[in-house]
């Protein structure tokens, strides 16, 4: 019989009854992976639950988890499933002050951190919040308690655990998620089992997923992307191996030989830029071919072409595409793309390659799916975001911003009634920020974010993220902000791939002493104005960048200019760069 899931915790349980794995979880652990069966997490999250309750957790209390993909995220979270507990995520890399704000925030009773640094972090914090009682970690640390000393405790309890689980309803509030934000404090998102699970049926329609499939799992979990997909691998029967950093991430990818897996926009150009690497340092037939094809990925189209590319396209899938494919375990069915824009050169050329490239939209605050591209039945469109999925509604404001209605759309945002009216109207539409454009089909266009759209004092609107993206698909360009709010013409600041330029400086003859001796340097600031003239090409003239800063050091999460879901934050950037901006308007 078959078990109906109407609760997170649920989709384990049907597993469990219906298609138990041998590996429904792994991690590697001392260069070994260490395999869960689908009954291994269940039973131990259950003893987790029953060890959490015995200090005093129930239903409706807040409990954070800050760590990498690994097999405990998962088991902590399902423990706090069945108890009706919340689960916070809080990203690994955010900094005291705001692990001491949500903390406070939410009224988090206990913490899981993964190491020492993590658990360093909320000790920190812990001396302003005064909720915090407990704090474990998931690494063996001297003198820490392991969260493994709460699976002996509580067995007493079980009919108590059973009575919880019971009251769990689909409609109550299963997670709060805490938006990075490019500016101005983090906003708890309610998000509740009814929500994420509607975002899991929907997305399982576009993804090829199957029991007994492989998946890795490295975008963070503490990210609902990653995390409802989590779920969907779970309610399928994929096998997921989880990778904890992004340290040999492409030889875990080779071992796992994934099925499928998700990636955000700037994994793939760093993919992509080491394939182009490879590439270049070839010779003879083998770099003709290489750059055969590039030419052929570059123009792939869905619906096919004549008899002379399909040709060419027959070659290069044989000699050199092949060893793409194997560089990703040979297996890929998919790669989910998401979290920011992905250039449409790089999901041509993907798809090309026959590593299908789907690129989809959503935000926290919808679970997150909203629209995805499929390769079957005619539901790619590059440059797209796909349409709609299943029971998501999406229609046009007459301003040109996204409103979304569905089972998806979060609860609101936690204690701030006044920021969830703002994005939610009275008639239940979800106002995401972002402009777009439905075509006849049916297919999502996004040309930018509606805050981030920017007039020019001669009043002209200008779209960044479009421009930036044209300027990021040189291999000269690492990142690139467009600026130009109130100022007479778009300019930008741009942070060059420094490994690239070192090896053109050393191909060319010309002096690397140190990043900042050559943003100096003649040549380069010349070579890369060649690429910035490039990305102007089929722009409108007052949204050609007219002039351009090159900056000496790389953007970072840490350094302040990247939220942890590696967006923009702009504020910051000017801030921290308004020396630079001001040379470029000409003004001391």
């Amino acid at each position: 019989m078959s078990v109906p899931a109407t609760r997170l915790f649920d989709l384990l349980d049907k597993q469990l009854a219906e298609f138990p794995q041998e590996v429904c979880i792994a991690t590697k652990e001392q260069g070994v992976w260490r395999n869960h069966r689908t009954a291994d997490v269940v039973q131990t999250a259950e003893k987790l639950a029953l060890g959490l309750m015995q200090l005093g957790i129930g239903p409706g209390d807040r409990v954070a988890i800050a760590s990498g993909n690994r097999s405990e995220w998962c088991i902590t979270d399902q423990a706090l499933l069945r108890i009706g507990a919340i689960n916070v995520p809080i990203y690994p890399t955010s900094s005291v002050e705001d692990y001491a704000y949500i903390l406070n925030h939410a009224g988090v009773r206990v913490f899981f951190a993964s190491n020492a640094e993590l658990h360093g972090k909320a000790e920190a914090a812990a001396a302003s919040v005064p909720s915090l009682q407990h704090l474990f970690t998931f690494d063996q640390l001297d003198g820490l308690p392991h969260w493994t000393l709460l699976l002996g405790a509580g067995e007493r309890q079980r009919d108590k655990l059973e009575e919880y689980k019971a009251r769990v309803k689909g409609s109550d509030l299963a997670t709060i998620i805490y938006t990075s934000g490019t500016t101005g404090r983090p906003k708890g998102v309610m998000l509740s089992h009814a929500n994420i699970l509607s975002n899991v049926h929907a997305s399982e329609e576009r993804l090829p997923v199957a029991t007994g499939s492989r998946c890795i799992s490295f975008l963070p979990l503490c990210h609902i992307y990653e995390r409802m997909l989590m779920y969907l691998y779970q309610c399928t029967g994929m096998n997921i191996h989880f990778q904890e950093s992004l340290d040999d991430l492409g030889a875990r990818i080779k071992e796992v030989r994934p099925h499928v897996f998700t990636a955000v926009p700037r994994l793939l150009e760093k993919i992509y830029d080491s394939i182009l690497a490879k590439g270049e340092a070839l010779s003879g037939i083998k770099r003709k071919l290489f750059l055969l094809s590039l030419h052929v990925g570059e123009n792939y189209e869905v619906q096919g072409k004549g008899p002379w590319y399909k040709l060419q396209h027959a070659l290069v899938g044989r000699l050199v595409f092949s060893k793409w494919r194997e560089a990703l375990g040979g297996e890929v069915l998919c790669v989910a793309s998401g979290s920011a824009a992905l250039q449409p050169r790089l999901a041509r050329i993907f798809n090309a390659a026959s590593i299908p490239l789907m690129e989809g939209y959503g935000l926290t605050e919808t679970s997150p799916v909203i629209s995805v591209n499929d390769a079957r039945n005619d539901g790619l469109r590059f440059g797209s975001v796909g349409r709609p999925i299943t029971g998501v509604q999406v229609r046009i404001a007459v301003d040109g911003e996204i409103l979304v209605q569905g089972p998806n759309v979060m609860m609101g945002y936690y204690n701030q009634p006044e920021l969830t009216a703002e994005v939610l109207d009275t008639e239940g539409w979800l106002h995401t920020g972002d402009i777009g454009r439905l075509d006849p089909d049916g297919f999502l266009y996004i040309p930018d974010r509606k805050k981030e759209i920017f007039k020019t004092s001669g009043g002209k609107y200008v779209a960044p993220q479009v421009i930036e993206n044209k300027l990021r698909a040189s291999r000269f360009i690492e990142q690139a902000m467009v600026i130009g709010e109130n100022r007479k013409f778009p300019a930008a600041l741009i942070v060059p791939s420094f490994a690239f330029v070192k090896d053109y400086c050393a191909l060319k003859g010309i002096p690397y002493g140190s990043n900042a001796q050559v943003v100096r340097q003649p040549a380069i600031i010349a070579r890369i104005q060649q690429e910035v003239d490039t990305a102007n090409e089929g722009l409108g003239h007052w949204e050609q960048v007219k002039k351009f800063a090159l900056l000496s050091s790389d953007w970072s999460i840490d350094g302040g200019e990247f939220t942890p879901s590696l967006k923009l934050r702009r504020k910051p950037i000017l801030a921290k760069y308004a020396q630079e901006v001001e040379a470029i308007y000409g003004i001391a």
